[in-house]
């Protein structure tokens, strides 16, 4: 029988570096064409470069980072084609979602979803817009739960990681979050209610104007977009 799996070649740690590295680059602490430096991830998780390389694998696979051999390893231009793709599997998936859940709402339920609309405000009024995407993953991800398909939510997950980083780059612009906000607490009123029809047109307003505000977004700048050429040589801060 044999032993166990030495700590740094455990699954667990490139895991956990994948999900530190993932949620960097969701929330553009990694840009787009930043660095990533294997030495610098190993030394920070006290680990070899082994899990470091199945962490960067993963994400490879997500289109997150790009790996050239030889040469090095950056996080990937945002690909506006892989983010509106992101964004039509997600709003197919959620506007079944939403309905189903319309149907199965309970009290607890409700209380749920208007918390956190409220932790959203608290966000806002507290200027923490890195924060506001977790909450409002969150959100969503609790009316997958009650529509009894929560597994929903794993494959918009997958299919909107592109979109999230659009998402976050979208944050700052002037009552943007707060008209998103809005759109949420529309979304829980109808669901509350059990009003399936409102709700899924409040999910479809919402989807559909969040994503007209990140594509014009896109069309003034094309500071992250794939189409622009050598990657910035942005390193990975580990202090």
């Amino acid at each position: 029988m044999s032993g166990p799996l030495p700590a740094e070649r455990a699954p667990a740690k490139a895991d956990q570096i994948y999900e530190y590295l993932r949620r960097a680059i969701v929330r553009l602490e990694l840009p787009p064409g930043a660095a990533v430096q294997e030495k610098e991830i190993a030394e920070r998780f006290h680990v070899s470069r082994t899990p470091v390389r199945e962490a960067l694998q993963r994400l490879a696979e997500e289109d997150l980072v790009d790996i050239l051999p030889h040469s090095g390893t950056w996080v990937s231009r945002i690909s506006f084609t892989v983010a509106e793709e992101g964004f039509v599997l997600r709003r197919a998936l959620e506007v079944e979602s939403v309905r189903r859940a319309a149907d199965l709402m309970t009290e607890p339920d409700g209380d749920a979803l208007v918390a956190s609309v409220a932790r959203m405000r608290v966000i806002l009024l507290e200027n923490r817009l890195e924060d506001y995407l977790e909450e409002d993953d969150a959100f969503h991800g609790l009316i997958a739960h009650i529509s009894g398909y929560p597994r929903i939510w794993k494959f918009i997950n997958l299919a909107k990681v592109h979109l999230d980083r659009m998402r976050q780059l979208s944050a700052p612009l002037p009552g943007h979050l707060a008209e998103v906000t809005e759109q949420h607490a529309a979304i829980a009123h109808a669901l509350t209610r059990g009003n399936a029809m409102q709700a899924e047109l409040a999910m479809r307003i919402h989807l559909d104007s969040s994503f007209a505000v990140m594509a014009a977004m896109h069309r003034d700048s094309t500071t992250f977009s794939s189409e622009d050429s050598a990657p910035r040589q942005t390193r990975l801060r580990t202090g």
